[in-house]
């Protein structure tokens, strides 16, 4: 006995609904953490970073001195891929996407604190992209070079009289994300250079550290590296 047109599309109405219940509740059901249809840990809990260190300074302080040393170190401990950005921002330019990017493919930051680190507007525009990225991560690792800790954390020192200067120049609430940022990661634990016999024990110290935070894994090769194997 055949069926009637009406009947036909009263079944196909019904399954219609049917597929989509399934799938509507299939794709809420995956994106819940406590769901058993969510991806396997290994492929969505481990994430990838294209960079294991990037390293924030004041450049006239630090880039002949520690920052060299430590990028050399860094870099012959052989499987820790650093970002040291050479370059630096012309007078009125904001940080660029491609830093910013950097940024948020680090594994960890570094962030020396110079005492003239605060005397630059490009520092903490970066140090408040830092935090915009990586607050609450444990992926901050301050290291205060010849300064105290208390200092960046109140604003007091070198680090008050760059933010004095600064008010003259830029917005109340500019100003107040600044002192808040220092005051977040002056509270951080980080190295002192005042707690170091000299800078090589120093760096060694940043650079095991660093090794004991990475996993010893295969790194995909980078387009700009292939070139350099070829």
């Amino acid at each position: 006995m055949g069926l009637s047109w009406s009947s036909l599309s009263s079944i196909r109405l019904s399954w219609s609904a049917l597929s989509s219940s399934f799938f509507w509740g299939h794709s809420l059901s995956s994106s819940s953490p406590s769901s058993s249809a969510s991806v396997p840990s290994d492929e969505s809990s481990v994430p990838c970073y294209k960079y294991d260190v990037f390293l924030s300074f004041r450049g006239e302080d630090t880039r002949k001195g520690i920052i060299f040393n430590l990028y050399y170190e860094l870099q012959k401990a052989g499987r820790i891929k650093t970002f040291k950005d050479d370059e630096g921002l012309e007078i009125g330019m904001s940080i660029s996407s491609n830093l910013l990017r950097a940024i948020e493919e680090s594994r960890l930051v570094i962030v020396v604190l110079s005492p003239n680190y605060a005397s630059s507007k490009w520092c903490l525009e970066e140090l408040v992209n830092i935090f915009r990225c990586m607050e609450g991560k444990d992926r901050i690792l301050p290291l205060f070079y010849n300064v105290d800790p208390s200092d960046v954390r109140n604003q007091r020192g070198s680090f008050g009289v760059a933010l004095s200067e600064h008010e003259e120049k830029y917005p109340y609430q500019v100003m107040k994300q600044w002192r808040m940022t220092l005051g977040k990661v002056g509270s951080l634990s980080g190295w002192d250079t005042r707690n170091f016999r000299s800078e090589r024990e120093l760096v060694k110290q940043i650079v095991e550290f660093v090794c004991s935070k990475v996993p010893e894994v295969l790194r995909p090769v980078a387009i700009e590296d292939e070139e350099l194997i070829r």
